[in-house]
């Protein structure tokens, strides 16, 4: 049945049944997505682009958990209002859709799931107007509804999806901005999440690294350009990646954390709603059957602190997402429900470590924090109101060098803990924090090896797949496939091969408790952070082993330092490297390389291709490839492609 799109004008309000969202409002009439592409079974989509406004009762529990919404400016029925964007693609004939609603959070106001899960490349999954900006439309030919819902109320998500909410005039308070420029432009401009309430309240100072002591060099000085920018003149003897650090006092902050009811809102309309206001309704009621909330990176950080708060659970009392899945974000939560929160604060080795979206509780499990004793674990609310979604964490070995990734599967004390019934985990052996479906391996000024390149879209898609079977058919998904403490591959000290080109691993990301009480906050404690037993290659192992790692040209790291002149020794945020292999045994002896050389391993192309092929099919068997994902995998070892490197 064909979704009756006239009858949904465009300024349409909600009725009293569903006072959550109070208006549904579409912004151009639907139309065409994707050139009009047709997409297997599915056939052609639709776009729907909208802007809807949530009105929130600060007494009910289920918000009130909310920070500074009880100090927010009301509506006449004494509702506080936030209003998001929100972007529809639907099937044009409903009927030939799957049901299910696969709802993004924008990464920075940002939509990524194109790039992850149908090989887009950026510009084409974020535009998603013209055929070629599906990929391979997987997505669409398995008849998802994708929506886009904006979260993020700060200004960080610039001219991307973003939600409006409100702020609270005349609170002024401690606020603080780290800034690395990794160039050496003098003065630079930095733009502050906040006014500055006393300009007198400025104090910058500067440090090579995050452990080094604050300096104020003389010839350092910091000016007040706008009421939340500045400009920075910047000291001598400090290198491009130089941390530079501002506290001032700030006023008007943002009830941020309304970002989390506004995705939850929406998704309670789209999947629930049966009025004409809900373009997803038909016949009275909605045409969706289920939801699954996706997040990647900062976006999977935002999911995993919409289900610790709560968020899972509607103003009804019912449970909003079947499925989630969080994409990369390690042990992070976010800094967004607070006041003066920092949404886009990503806590790393260089940058961010001490602002607070990274505290406990850092795990699924309800577990005990040796150093404050308190008791709390991200599945606690929605245990309390049954409400739980079935979760896949997915992570790059990035995240277990770099965000601390060990604490999900271990409790704050560094021992294993087991993941919940409801939670799968896999790490993705040798994989950065993330890459491109178009990316190769290149050299980039600010780290030492070159960047590593390899892209989680095969394994993302089996595991969507497995996903839905989870949910709507209750067939067990694939074990958890990442390195734990019981199973000995994560361990406190890897062993490193010698290998010429990979450079000492002396930095990591570490977990710290913070006082928040002072500004900047301090450091209390420390949480242990352990890591990936490696292979003789250098490889992670405990994770899922892709063809490109199995049937090895090269070692993929998820770590890569950075340069000289750039902090060197700290870790590049977000990034891997990789290391090829020697061609013949001759230049590996040459290098004093203890790695096997690509023609000791695969004396031709066909061994090589017949080792990827045996690797891809064993994944396939194990569920976490599916067969046209083993078919371009062997196709791509065919052509010599599938390492990503520059070299023949």
């Amino acid at each position: 049945m064909r979704m009756m799109t006239l009858a949904l004008g465009f300024g349409l309000l909600t009725g009293p049944a569903m006072a959550e969202v109070v208006r549904f409002e579409m912004t151009a009439p639907p139309r065409p997505a994707l050139g009009g592409a047709s997409f297997g079974s599915t056939g052609a989509y639709e776009e729907i682009r909208a802007r809807a406004t949530i009105a929130l009762d600060p007494a009910d529990p289920r918000n009130a958990v909310i920070a500074d919404l009880d100090r927010a400016p009301r509506n006449a029925q004494g509702r506080v209002e936030a209003t998001a964007d929100v972007i529809i693609l639907r099937p044009a004939d409903a009927a030939r859709g799957n049901g299910t609603l696969l709802m993004e959070a924008p990464n920075r106001g940002n939509r990524i799931i194109g790039q992850l899960l149908n090989d887009a490349p950026r510009t084409g999954a974020t535009r998603m107007e013209g055929a070629a900006d599906a990929g391979n439309g997987w997505t669409f030919r398995q008849g998802y509804t994708l929506a886009w819902v904006g979260w993020q109320g700060d200004w960080t998500p610039g001219s991307g999806m973003r939600v409006d909410v409100p702020k609270i005039d005349g609170i002024t308070g401690p606020s603080r901005e780290e800034f690395v420029f990794d160039n050496t432009t003098s003065p630079a401009q930095g733009r502050l999440t906040y006014p500055v309430a006393d300009p007198s309240s400025l104090v910058l100072t500067v440090r090579a690294r995050q452990d080094d002591p604050r300096q104020r060099p003389a010839d350092m000085a910091v000016r007040l350009v706008a009421p939340d920018r500045i400009e920075i003149t910047r000291p001598a003897g400090f290198d491009a990646g130089a941390i530079y650090e501002l506290t001032y006092t700030a006023r008007d902050p943002l009830v941020l954390g309304m970002g989390f009811a506004a995705f939850r809102d929406v998704a309670a309309f789209l999947r629930r709603d049966g009025t004409a206001s809900n373009p997803m309704a038909a016949n009275g009621r909605s045409v969706l059957t289920g939801a699954t909330a996706f997040g990647v990176s900062q976006s999977g950080r935002f999911l995993r602190d919409l289900l610790y708060l709560g968020f899972n659970e509607d103003e009804r009392g019912r449970q909003v997402f079947d499925g989630m899945v969080a994409h990369i974000p390690g042990s992070r939560r976010s800094f967004t429900n607070a006041r003066f929160a920092q949404p886009g604060r990503n806590p790393s080795d260089h940058t961010d470590r001490l602002y607070p979206a990274d505290q406990f509780p850092f795990t699924y499990a309800v577990t005990t924090d040796p150093l404050t004793g308190l008791r709390d674990g991200l599945l606690r609310r929605c245990r309390t109101t049954a409400t739980c979604p079935r979760i896949f964490q997915t992570d790059s070995e990035f995240e277990y060098w770099g965000a601390r990734g060990s604490l999900t599967v271990t409790d704050a004390a560094g021992r294993h803990v087991d993941l919940p019934p409801e939670v799968r985990a896999y790490m993705m052996i040798g994989h950065p924090h993330y890459a491109e479906a178009q990316a190769v391996a290149n050299r980039t000024q600010s780290c030492v090896m070159p960047v590593n390149p390899l892209q989680a879209g095969a394994p993302m898609r089996a595991l969507m797949v497995a996903l839905e079977a989870w949910i709507k058919e209750g067939v067990e998904p694939p074990a958890s496939r990442t390195p734990m403490v019981a199973h000995g591959t994560l361990v406190a000290a890897p062993a490193f091969p010698g290998v010429q080109g990979m450079p000492a691993f002396t930095s990591h990301t570490p977990a710290p408790l913070l006082d928040l009480s002072q500004m900047p906050p301090a450091v209390t404690g420390r949480y242990p952070v352990l890591f990936p037993r490696l292979d003789a290659d250098g490889n992670a192992i405990g994770g899922i082993r892709l063809p490109v790692i199995e049937a090895a040209r090269a070692t993929y790291t998820g770590w890569n330092p950075r340069a000289e002149g750039f902090a060197p020794g700290a870790l590049c945020t977000n990034t891997g490297g990789v290391l090829p292999l020697a061609g013949t045994r001759a230049e590996r002896m040459a290098n004093n390389d203890p790695r096997p050389s690509i023609e000791e391993r695969w004396p031709d192309r066909a061994a090589y291709v017949a080792a990827v092929r045996q690797a891809a099919e064993r994944l396939a068997g194990e569920r976490l490839l599916l067969p046209e994902d083993v078919q371009a995998t062997v196709a791509a070892a065919e052509a010599g492609t599938l390492d990503r490197l520059r070299t023949p």
